[in-house]
């Protein structure tokens, strides 16, 4: 029994995918579900007049823009693994969303538009990555357009993001130009046009040289992108399984998501050298092993109304330890209260299945009834454990909210409460009224926020700017309402915490200075 778990468990592949907006991660993410079964046809964030959209983005609003605002879970079978693909926004107003789903992969795929090379949000989740270590592979994507020297993105991977690059394949040639790629891992050229399965590959010998002749070889960029294989063979950097594995050393790979060119021979090296699941860091600094026999998990993420017709809440939970069975007890460490797991899913985008049976790496979901937090550990173990901390980024933005029917309270306090939940925006009350402000750090957030209160809770809201602010936590000791003035207030947060909102840096500077024994801080 424990070698059966322990096989499932080193078959468990859980990566994040993360890129620039546009890059073309929604993409991407629906070939690898096509590849592994779990879609029939792709959709595409671009085919709007179609109807079709991108099978990882089911909120009505993503739908709406083309765009992803939050993070989906998707798991298939693909070459005797299972796969847990978590999808994350680009957009960096939900970088919060992206950073806690960071916490709960073992791996990394960084997708890259071959015409622009690093972009500022790439470089800011792969600071993510780096920070925590996390092998990150990448996929130079849109290889069928006019895009930049391969040389040269390579040559930025290494010197912007600071990790040695491993090209796995190479192309010939680009845009309308492209007939194909050199594959380096499995020595074969893998076409871009041609017309029987078998002609896809062309194998080469140990010396990159190509047998017979096949009109690959006519390209002008053919004999190119040999020479340029030779070079990398000499002068770059070889391959190193240790170095992916500690995040020093990304494969790269180029392709094209939506021409679905190299985007199947990425994912079939990819399970052969990202890792299975990790141990997972405590707070108190120990590490809990995937293969300890105790359940354990926390959560990352918790989502309202994935289904319409339930208005359900989610919470999602990553399995650290141990195996999950349905109708198991587990202790919420944070209340230290027991609860029955009965109600379990796993997912597919918007599609979830009642889930009896997972194991550490696998993402679950748990039907909430307002019992979880994000950041929450469950155990069947040590009721003391405790994961580390999620992050949590301190809002600069600041808007005054209201119900605009006042006879629609009920549905406007549900609504913010249930959306407050999620964690990609904040809620603080004023000190005496109790009014509702909610803190964010992107524009886009808000008007998600609006849009999801009118649409799923039919709460139409007053939304009023209060422009920036800069948000300084206090000790409850030190709350007092006198130390107030019109350049700062002194409101709650959602956990009945004071807090002081100032107008910007000089207004906080001049309450320091006046108050040196009040202590301020910022979330971690």
């Amino acid at each position: 029994m424990v070698d059966s778990i322990q096989k499932e468990i080193e078959s468990r592949k859980t990566f994040a995918i993360i890129s620039h907006p546009d890059a073309g991660k929604t993409t991407i993410t629906e070939q690898l579900l096509l590849f592994g079964g779990a879609i029939r046809s792709a959709g595409t964030v671009k085919g709007k007049k179609s109807g079709k959209f991108a099978t990882s983005d089911w909120m009505e609003i993503e739908k709406q823009r083309g765009i992803s605002v939050t993070s989906s879970v998707m798991q298939f079978d693909f070459d005797h693994y299972r796969i847990n693909i978590l999808d994350t926004p680009g957009h960096q107003d939900f970088s919060e969303d992206t950073y806690r789903t960071l916490m709960a992969v073992d791996s990394a795929v960084m997708v890259i538009d071959s015409a622009k090379g690093i972009e500022p949000q790439t470089m800011k989740l792969f600071k993510v990555c780096r920070m925590r270590g996390i092998p990150i592979f990448t996929f130079i994507n849109k290889l069928d357009r006019p895009g930049r020297d391969p040389m040269d993105l390579i040559s930025e991977l290494e010197e912007v993001l600071e990790i040695g690059a491993y090209p796995m394949n190479w192309p010939i040639g680009m845009g309308k130009e492209l007939v194909g790629n050199v594959d380096r891992y499995n020595h074969r050229i893998e076409q871009y046009r041609y017309e029987d399965e078998a002609d896809r590959f062309i194998p080469l010998t140990d010396k990159n040289e190509l047998l017979g002749d096949h009109a690959v070889k006519e390209s002008t960029y053919f004999d190119q992108a040999m020479e340029e294989i030779n070079l990398l063979d000499e002068a770059g950097n070889e391959f190193d399984q240790e170095a992916i594995a500690k995040g020093e050393l990304t494969p790269v790979f180029f392709g094209s998501a939506l021409a679905n060119f190299g985007v199947e021979n990425f994912l079939s090296t990819f399970v052969d050298f990202a890792p299975s699941p990790q141990p997972r860091k405590t707070e108190e600094g120990n590490l809990v092993n995937p293969t300890d026999e105790k359940f354990s998990g926390f959560i990352f993420k918790i989502q309202a109304n994935m289904n319409k017709a339930h208005r359900d809440r989610i919470a999602f939970v990553r399995i650290c330890s141990g195996s999950f069975e349905k109708g198991m007890n587990v202790y919420l460490t944070r209340t230290g209260k027991s609860i029955k797991l009965n109600n379990s899913t796993q997912f597919m985008a918007d599609s979830q299945e009642i889930v009896s049976h997972a194991v550490s790496g696998d993402i679950i979901g748990l039907y909430d009834t307002g019992n979880y937090q994000i950041g929450d550990t469950i155990t069947m173990g040590d009721k003391n454990l405790h994961f580390e901390s999620m992050p949590q980024f301190t809002p600069e933005l600041f808007m005054r909210v209201s119900a605009k029917n006042v006879m629609k309270q009920k549905h406007f306090h549900k609504g913010v409460e249930q959306l407050v939940q999620e964690g990609a925006i904040q809620l603080y009350k004023s000190w005496h009224a109790g009014d509702y402000m909610l803190g964010a750090v992107g524009q886009l957030q808000f008007e998600v926020f609006e849009h999801r209160m009118n649409n799923e809770y039919n709460s139409e809201i007053i939304m009023e700017p209060m422009g920036k602010k800069m948000a300084r936590w206090i000790k409850p000791e030190d709350a007092d309402e006198k130390l107030a003035s019109n350049r700062n207030m002194l409101v709650r947060d959602r956990y009945d915490n004071p807090v002081f909102l100032f107008e910007n840096e000089f207004a906080l500077r001049w309450f320091t200075d006046k108050n040196p024994d009040v202590e301020l801080f910022e979330l971690i």
